[in-house]
C-alpha cells in the first residue's frame, strides 16, 4: 500500500514525521510526501537542537530515537522528491497522515486549501486518515462538501491539549515569545468548535511520559472508524503502530 503524509516545507515536528514514517516503512508501506510548495521539506530546527529552551530542553526536543529515524529519513528517495498538495490523487493511496509543529512555518500547511479539500476526499472515500497534534487543526478545517461542516463533525478526536500547549507557551514565552502558541485560539478550542459535541473530544489521561515501542501504553489515540487521532509527539509509537493495524484491517 501506498501512504501519504503530508507536511508543511518548513517547522514541521521531527518526531511526528519521522517516527511513523519509518514505523510504516518498516511495516512495508511505500510512503509519498507531499508539502505545500511541492519542495523538501525541513523540521523545526529548534526541536532537534533545543536553541533557546535553556533548561527545558531536555524535556521539549526530539528524543534520540526519533532524530535519529529523522536523519535516516532526510536519505530517503520519497521525502527528497515531495509532490505538492495541488498534484495530491487520492486513488493514488491508501491512507493519509497529518502530522504536527507548533512553529509559525506550519501554518501554510494548516491554511491550505488545496490540501483540506484533498483531506475531505480521504474521508468521503472512508480511507484511513491519523492525525496528531496540530495535525488534527489541519482535519477539523476540512470541509464535508455534503453538509459544508468540518469533517470530523460527528467524530470523536483527540489532539494536542490546551493545558498542554498554554503550559508550554508560558514556561518559554520570556524567551521565545509565541513559539508555542501557533494561533491565538488553542487547538483544543478550534478542533471543539467543530466538532457536533464537546463531549466528543477526548482528553484522555495527563500525558507525562512519552511512548516508545517498548512502552505502547504510555501513548493514547482515539479511533473513529478509519480516523485515528493523538495528542503529542509521546503519542507518536502508539499512533503509527495503530495506524499500520488499521491499514492492514483493510
Amino acid at each position: 500500500m501506498t501512504i501519504l503524509i503530508a507536511t508543511s516545507t518548513t517547522d514541521f515536528d521531527p518526531t511526528e514525521v519521522a517516527i511513523p514514517w519509518e514505523i510504516l516503512h518498516r511495516g512495508g508501506q511505500e510512503i509519498v510526501f507531499a508539502t505545500d510548495t511541492g519542495k523538501i521539506g525541513s523540521a523545526d530546527q529548534r526541536m532537534l537542537d533545543g536553541h533557546g529552551l535553556g533548561i527545558l530542553k531536555p524535556l521539549l526536543i526530539a528524543q534520540r530515537p526519533a532524530q535519529d529515524a529523522y536523519n535516516r529519513m532526510l536519505a530517503d528517495e520519497a521525502f527528497k522528491n515531495p509532490i505538492s498538495y495541488q498534484d495530491i490523487n487520492i486513488d493514488d493511496y491508501s491512507g493519509l497522515i497529518l502530522p504536527g509543529g507548533h512553529a509559525k512555518g506550519i501554518i501554510p500547511y494548516l491554511e491550505s486549501k488545496p490540501l483540506q479539500n484533498a483531506i475531505s476526499q480521504f474521508f468521503d472515500a472512508n480511507k484511513s486518515v491519523g492525525a496528531i497534534c496540530h495535525g488534527v487543526v489541519a482535519a477539523c478545517r476540512a470541509k464535508d462538501p455534503k453538509t459544508g461542516k468540518s469533517i470530523l463533525y460527528g467524530r470523536k478526536t483527540t489532539a494536542l491539549l490546551e493545558r498542554q500547549e498554554l503550559l508550554a507557551y508560558k514556561l518559554t514565552k520570556h524567551r521565545l515569545g509565541d513559539y508555542y502558541l501557533t494561533y491565538p485560539q488553542t487547538v483544543e478550542d478550534e478542533v471543539i468548535s467543530n466538532l457536533k459535541s464537546p463531549d466528543d473530544f477526548i482528553h484522555g489521561p495527563t500525558p507525562i511520559l512519552r511512548d516508545n515501542l517498548k512502552n505502547l501504553s504510555r501513548g493514547f489515540t482515539v479511533r473513529d472508524g478509519n480516523y485515528l487521532s493523538a495528542r503529542w509527539p509521546g503519542d507518536v509509537h502508539k499512533f503509527a503502530t495503530q495506524f499500520l493495524e488499521m491499514l492492514n484491517e483493510h
